[in-house]
């Protein structure tokens, strides 16, 4: 029985073709066929680095059929590269379904390094970048779409979204919608000619492309909600909807020792443990002084 191919996944360029890696081109060569995602721009890199390997259509509408042909195919001993129009591919892309099957079969699955839009976008948007999450494009379905951005009013994480030309005036509306007035580092056509990095506000963006054509293709790095708000938000919600004698009954409903118990709400409430003390005792003595008005002895 003839030993298992190999998957490579081959990050080709986004824009710029010097950034085409030397082991990309030598994987690219070297292996039995390229699984491409758009054979008819893929041919013009391919050529661009005389890459006579034969190549074959692996795109979103033949995802699942394709991936089985070539599974069968790396079964059979063959080397299989797959690329994604630009960048890395399995990232947001059919190349995750193949991935995925190719490990369930046992097969072994190689990265070939190079170019990735959302990273290339995070590290020069002056957003946080020890934290972020990846959402690739925002739903084309409402309901979904409003589920993430709901997800997304509480996100701490740098933000970082994939978006067209032609929908990117709509995506800032209901990114500043929901987010309000966060930093957005907006960066079109990453390593072409025509490359732009611009620093603003989720509004000031909308009001912008209001005015000017968006061209090209973008990347938005959105800042994450500040953690110290979130903490406010959450307090305020507590000391809204919860007496500090009923806060402090549910801990010693669950078991704590009253000092514990003290403890917890005090930090849920934004509170010293004295302001705690000070404030039941000053309820409890209140409380007291109307049951004597009310029930004199």
């Amino acid at each position: 029985m003839a030993e298992c191919g190999i998957l490579y996944l081959v990050a080709t360029p986004i824009g710029n073709l010097e950034d085409m890696t030397y082991r990309a081109v030598r994987i690219l060569s070297e292996v039995d066929l390229i699984a491409a995602e758009d054979t008819r721009g893929s041919i013009r890199l391919l050529n661009h680095f005389e890459i006579r390997t034969p190549m074959t259509s692996y795109h979103e509408y033949n995802k699942v059929s394709k991936a089985k042909t070539l599974i069968e195919t790396m079964l059979g001993g063959k080397n299989v590269a797959c690329i994604t129009d630009a960048g890395t591919p399995g990232i947001s892309d059919p190349g995750e379904v193949l991935v995925q099957m190719a490990l369930d079969h046992g097969i072994r699955v190689v990265p070939v390094p190079g170019a990735c839009a959302a990273v290339n976008a995070l590290i020069c948007s002056g957003q946080g970048t020890r934290r972020f999450c990846f959402e690739a494009f925002l739903p084309a379905e409402k309901k979904e779409r409003d589920l993430i951005l709901e997800e997304l009013k509480e996100e701490t994480r740098t933000i970082v979204v994939y978006e067209a030309p032609h929908r990117i005036l709509r995506t800032l509306e209901l990114l500043a919608a929901a987010l309000g007035g966060r930093s957005v580092t907006i960066c079109r056509e990453l390593t072409k000619k025509h490359e732009e990095i611009r620093r603003t506000t989720l509004p000031e963006a909308v009001r912008y492309y209001e005015e000017n054509e968006p061209r090209g293709e973008f990347v938005l790095v959105v800042a994450g909600k500040d953690r110290r708000e979130l903490i406010r938000e959450r307090q305020d919600e507590i000391r809204g909807s919860l007496s500090l004698e009923e806060h402090m009954k549910q801990y010693l409903d669950q078991g704590l020792e009253k000092k514990e118990a003290m403890k917890a709400v005090a930090k849920d409430r934004g509170m010293t443990k004295r302001e705690v003390y000070s404030q039941l005792l000053g309820e409890s003595q209140e409380l007291h002084s109307r049951m004597n008005r009310r029930f004199p002895e």
